[in-house]
């Protein structure tokens, strides 16, 4: 899953959803661009609502990634 942070989402936002997932015991890493921040989550995210995490602060998108069977 890749979650996509606003263009100018505030530093409180990043965090929140980093110990968000961190407390759900889900690996992440965070690539910072120039303009966005995306947050590669690794794991079993079928668990995740993606709803529930496009409503947080900071958040433009969810990307489900497709699981080969």
């Amino acid at each position: 899953m890749l979650i996509i942070m606003k263009k100018h989402a505030p530093e409180e936002a990043l965090d929140q959803i980093k110990e968000y997932l961190i407390n759900r015991d889900f690996d992440i890493h965070q690539s910072t661009g120039a303009n966005r921040t995306i947050i590669g989550v690794i794991g079993d995210t079928a668990t995740l609502n993606d709803q529930e995490i496009e409503a947080m602060p900071g958040i433009s998108q969810v990307v489900r990634i497709k699981k080969d069977d």
